[in-house]
């Protein structure tokens, strides 16, 4: 790996251990995985917020520091992520839906991009590149700008105009790459000679971001678990965060178990669906149907933490499921009639919640959340085939 710039770390954060081989690294300006390919994690977190230890806090990401890796103050780098309402979806059913899109950058990678950048910023890292499918590079992109870091963000060349204009305005150098989600990611690899590799893909540190979906969710129920979390699910890092975040408040006895986690893939391009269906460990050497898709957040063809990903669904006793176009369509239609404008890629979520009620999969007794990841002004939701347009006559709403 390259040498990066000189700069003089600020903190000590903990080691990182490899998830594959188990070998130990200690945090670096230029590691970003395993010398093995594997991922690198690390330690569990503290989840042992019993008594009034979080009386006093504001509510957001930070508020659970003692889950997150140590930071001085001066290193912390946030823009009020975190606190998203947990609403009722509709009477009748448990049913929630936990507004993801109301972050600073309306999608929940705020969650991660905050504790990721802070840890680079306290390493000493003043150059990043990212790759995003969207979401994640226009939030990386804010981040970086807040924390003073230069950020080049390697993107599909199809991503929507509208993240594409996000990323632009926080002052990232953009480079758009033909080609499929993994092409993107080998040139924004190849790329990052001098730099740090930011991938939120690889990262423990998003990780330790993302885990405080599922900290929200418990303060919200009055201190407990939900029966279900349906969340969509390309490279997971929402899905991965919540099993950290329920297994931390599990081992610090806060809850007695762990939720059933759901996560949901567009049929076009649904690699870990069709893994777990095989009863494999991971999604190498797995076939799959790959084709376009509006729900371009999720359409990952072999996420690096695929078998984290699965290993977490089936210790939870959840399921990894597909929806079609029509169905992401239909959800995003139906969310709209509830004045929820949201991504299709959160759409999905929604729909597989509501197929996964009608199937008997979760009962509407049971209280099920659902995450709503990011908004609809970033992207435009083309009709499938067949559908009726949104502001057609023809449609009712629901």
């Amino acid at each position: 790996m390259a040498k990066l710039q000189p700069a003089r770390p600020t903190t000590a954060l903990p080691e990182l251990r490899c998830s594959v081989c188990g070998r130990v690294h200690a945090p670096s300006r230029e590691r970003w995985r395993c010398d093995c390919g594997g991922p690198l994690d690390l330690p569990p977190a503290r989840a042992d917020f019993r008594g009034e230890a979080l009386a006093s806090r504001a509510p957001g990401v930070w508020r659970y520091r003692e889950a997150l890796p140590p930071l001085p103050e001066e290193s912390v780098v946030t823009l009020g992520e975190g606190g998203s309402p947990l609403i009722d979806a509709r009477r009748g059913t448990m049913l929630k839906y936990k507004l993801e899109f109301l972050s600073p950058t309306s999608s929940f990678k705020d969650r991660g991009s905050t504790v990721l950048v802070s840890c680079l910023g306290a390493l000493g890292v003043r150059r990043a590149v990212e790759d995003s499918s969207g979401n994640a590079g226009a939030s990386m992109a804010a981040y970086f700008s807040a924390a003073g870091i230069t950020c080049d963000l390697y993107i599909p060349a199809a991503t929507s105009p509208a993240k594409t204009r996000q990323i632009r305005s926080y002052g990232a150098r953009l480079v758009l790459i033909e080609g499929t989600r993994a092409d993107v990611s080998r040139a924004a690899e190849a790329a990052a000679d001098g730099a740090f590799y930011a991938s939120h893909l690889w990262s423990s540190y998003f990780l330790a971001g993302t885990q405080t979906f599922a900290f929200e969710i418990w303060e919200q129920l009055g201190r407990g678990a939900p029966a279900n979390v349906v969340v969509p699910v390309g490279a997971g890092t929402l899905l991965l965060g919540a099993a950290l975040g329920f297994r931390a408040l599990r081992a610090a006895g806060l809850i007695e178990r762990l939720p059933r986690l759901f996560g949901v893939q567009g049929a076009n391009c649904a690699p870990l669906h069709y893994a777990l269906r095989a009863g494999r460990d991971s999604t190498e050497g797995v076939e799959f149907p790959l084709s376009d898709s509006m729900a371009e957040g999720i359409r990952i063809e072999r996420p690096p933490r695929d078998r984290q990903i699965l290993a977490a669904v089936r210790e939870s006793g959840g399921d990894i499921v597909t929806v079609t176009e029509n169905d992401i369509y239909d959800g995003w239609f139906a969310l709209a009639g509830r004045g929820l404008f949201v991504e299709p890629t959160a759409a999905a979520a929604a729909a597989a919640a509501e197929r996964l009620l009608r199937d008997g999969a979760i009962a509407g007794g049971e209280t099920t959340v659902v995450a709503l990841t990011g908004t609809g002004l970033k992207g435009t939701l083309p009709p499938p085939d067949g559908a009726a347009d949104a502001g057609s006559s023809e449609r009712s709403r629901p």
